[in-house]
């Protein structure tokens, strides 16, 4: 472990280091990962565009679900290795973000350069008009539209859609467009079933080709939306540091592995290398 986590300081410490961060970053801000060692195993499959758009019942379910999973994301706050994040930053030394994860935490801590890969779940797009809202609003208006719902979470997952009993969720009722009145409304977040916008893809392909070094924090890299990004780097003789709770499939990739829960190690690093940057409140 020293010897690995000397590696990491020493590769970080030499500037131009672009973070690629996944869900295992936010477990401790209480957001379960789907697979590191604080995980929740899902009951249901994840929501795929094609569902969504073309089934009103499940497009229900997923409002209905989501709903109560967005007030426990909107009230999850940045931890330590978030905000060591923002200070090495700060220090000069992190040039850019990409994350994968859709809870903003990264922003909230303090990180400019932020490439929000899969959206953020504080923003809902009309699918017809193309108007973005506050999630605030909808969530507001479908209070208003659901007096009555009552229903208790059994787990929260890192997209925000939680575990609920069907039967709980057949009297909901979503919301239409607040603009164009009856435009479908989804979160402003890649479902499963659709691609990252190619500007995003190609602006993240474009940071990591700047970079002299990646470093991954709290992603299993299981999905190809984010391990492209370091089989793009190793390719290009870019070095690789992951660090993850558990192995990953970017492991063979890497120049460094450290096995470590992200808000301890952290901290470490960033006062190692950023020392003298204060940490911002």
């Amino acid at each position: 472990m020293t010897e690995s986590l000397d590696a990491l300081i020493s590769l970080v410490a030499g500037g131009r280091v672009v973070v690629l961060s996944g869900a295992g970053l936010s477990t401790e801000s209480g957001i379960p990962d789907y697979r590191g060692p604080s995980g929740v195993a899902r009951r249901h499959t994840p929501m795929t565009f094609q569902a969504f758009t073309r089934d009103p019942v499940a497009r229900r379910r997923y409002w209905a679900r989501s709903h109560l999973g967005w007030r426990l994301i909107a009230r999850a706050a940045p931890n330590a290795g978030h905000r060591a994040v923002a200070r090495l930053q700060q220090a000069g030394l992190v040039d850019a973000v990409i994350t994968q994860n859709v809870d903003g935490l990264h922003g909230a801590a303090g990180s400019g350069s932020v490439v929000e890969l899969h959206g953020r779940l504080d923003e809902v797009t009309c699918l017809d008009c193309g108007n973005l809202t506050s999630r605030e609003e909808v969530d507001r208006r479908l209070r208003e539209a659901n007096p009555d719902f009552v229903a208790r979470v059994a787990a929260v997952n890192p997209d925000g859609d939680v575990d609920l009993p069907d039967e709980q969720v057949a009297a909901f009722r979503p919301v239409d467009c607040g603009i164009c009145g009856t435009g479908m409304l989804k979160p402003d977040v890649v479902f499963f079933g659709e691609t990252v916008p190619p500007q995003r893809v190609a602006r993240c392909f474009a940071l990591v080709e700047q970079a002299r070094a990646v470093l991954v924090l709290g992603s299993s890299l299981t999905v190809m939306s984010g391990r492209r990004f370091v089989i793009h780097a190793a390719k290009r003789d870019i070095p690789v540091a992951i660090v993850n709770q558990g192995p990953t499939r970017g492991d063979g990739y890497a120049t460094v592995c450290v096995d470590a829960p992200l808000g301890s190690l952290l901290p470490v690093v960033a006062e190692r290398v950023a020392g003298g940057v204060p940490a911002r409140a």
